[in-house]
């Protein structure tokens, strides 16, 4: 597959043995408290999205993950319906110097939408894309297919799992610009540890509540 050539001559450096195996459990143990905990905020988000701008509640976007296989990345639906048919018309508006695709004040978002996207709310159907094995709870983000555009080292961010949080979430996100925020990934790939991962989960707490650089 074209998308599998990206990463083809790219090798990620190993972490201890042990490695993958706790950090699936780390994931399924993770993911499954989240849920248990943020259900009641998932059923209101689902209920504001319906009652205000209809079906569907859940947005499906193809990403792609390690190893360059894509899989449908699930978030609540934060724009009105026909937005994937409109991004032509906002990407002279991008905020980043990259592929890479963000725009503060949308004017494609639904009210509910930029709401639940300014406490990150819509990445919360996220962690059954975890649950299945798609992602980790802590990685690199997954970026639309169109928006995997690399040079050098940057691809080897996608010969690990994508996750829901890693360093750029806790740097500024989208204060942060497109080569730095692949410098970080690479990083992070190179240095991983489930020690690094549980202290990126609780750094990131505070930066989602601050509302650093989301949009």
């Amino acid at each position: 597959m074209a998308e599998q050539a990206i990463v083809a001559n790219v090798t990620s450096a190993k972490p201890h043995a042990g490695y993958d195996l706790g950090k699936r459990v780390f994931d399924l143990l993770g993911a499954s408290g989240l849920l248990l905990v943020t259900w009641p905020v998932m059923l209101v988000a689902s209920a504001l999205i319906l009652f205000t701008s209809g079906w569907p509640v859940l947005f499906r976007q193809k990403r792609m993950g390690k190893n360059g296989q894509t899989f449908d990345c699930l978030k609540f639906r934060t724009m009105i319906k026909d937005a994937e048919s409109r991004r032509a018309e906002v990407l002279h508006m991008n905020m980043l110097d990259g592929p890479a695709f963000k725009l503060k004040d949308d004017p494609r978002l639904t009210a509910v939408g930029k709401q639940l996207r300014r406490f990150s709310i819509d990445e919360l159907p996220q962690l059954f894309n975890v649950l299945s094995g798609e992602m980790s709870l802590v990685g690199p983000r997954p970026l639309p297919i169109i928006e995997n555009n690399y040079h050098g080292d940057q691809a080897l961010r996608l010969t690990v799992k994508p996750g829901l949080t890693c360093v750029w979430q806790i740097s500024g996100r989208s204060n942060v610009s497109f080569d730095e925020w692949m410098r970080m990934d690479v990083d992070y790939v190179r240095t991983r540890s489930l020690w690094g991962d549980f202290v990126l989960i609780m750094r990131t707490i505070p930066a989602v509540l601050s509302f650093r650089g989301a949009v």
